[in-house]
């Protein structure tokens, strides 16, 4: 199996969410705090390489920025 190519980092992502999940949030164009807060907590873990842990780092680096995820 290869391994998982870093593309860290992506915009302003935190790079502890990890690379796949960084690579995976890429591919579906998104690539900032901004674009991560039109999501929702369930869209993004349908994300493949998108877990728990990824969706709370994102959290702590969103409420740090004063913004929060979708919840529409």
């Amino acid at each position: 199996m290869a391994p998982t190519p870093d593309v860290r980092p992506v915009g302003d992502l935190p790079d502890a969410i990890g690379k796949t999940a960084a690579r995976e949030l890429s591919l579906n164009g998104i690539c900032s705090l901004e674009q991560v807060a039109r999501h929702s907590k369930r869209s993004l873990l349908a994300i493949h390489g998108v877990g728990p842990k990824a969706i709370a780092i994102l959290g702590e680096a969103l409420a740090a920025r004063g913004l929060d995820f979708d919840r529409s």
